[in-house]
């Protein structure tokens, strides 16, 4: 569990030794990611190395420079409010209209149905321009519980196979704002 210390932008992460009737859940091969006590949570493959930055959480499939891809997280909470008029796909279409990458293909949004939040993802491929290979980038913005997420996978165009399935299981696992009351167990806390 990684959480926030004294308002800085700067993250420390924390490993807690499970209690033996913890109610963690994950599918084979996943490990769990839970950020600020349950304000996002995700699974990720088991393998993967994560990498704390300032202002977001990276996951790689290999150390670098031998890594092939890069997920990518960051989050904000929000004030109190009603968020449901927020407009999540022209939000995300103009991230993907000012992409300075090198864009050779856009996709539509597809919108993700959820009781607690409002997910909307797309996709670019591009260009690498120092590696001149085709890649992809999804990009994800989820919103909900006072929570709002950007979450990104960059990946070689040759990965797509190894690599959707990781998407998938993200957008499947991705909850906002269910915070927990003991990480040791998985208990969320009352509303």
């Amino acid at each position: 569990m990684a959480k926030q210390k004294n308002h800085d932008p700067q993250w420390i992460k924390e490993t807690f030794e499970l209690e033996d009737d913890h109610r963690w859940e994950s599918n084979p091969g996943y490990k769990i990611f839970v950020a600020d006590r349950g304000a996002v949570r995700f699974d990720v493959p088991q393998d993967w190395i994560f990498q704390p930055d300032d202002k977001s959480f990276k996951f790689l499939d290999r150390q670098p420079p031998d890594d092939d891809c890069r997920l990518e997280v960051s989050f904000n909470r929000l004030p109190e409010g009603d968020w449901a008029g927020f407009p999540l796909q022209s939000t995300l279409r103009k991230i993907v209209d000012d992409d300075e990458r090198n864009v050779i293909a856009k996709a539509d949004i597809v919108t993700v149905k959820r009781q607690t939040a409002r997910i909307v993802w797309t996709e670019i491929k591009f260009i690498d321009a120092p590696e001149n290979r085709e890649a992809f980038s999804r990009i994800c913005i989820g919103l909900g519980s006072n929570v709002q997420c950007l979450i990104t996978l960059d990946y070689w165009a040759d990965d797509a196979d190894r690599l959707i399935p990781v998407w998938d299981e993200v957008l499947r696992s991705l909850t906002l704002g269910l915070y927990i009351r003991d990480p040791r167990i998985g208990t969320a806390l009352p509303d």
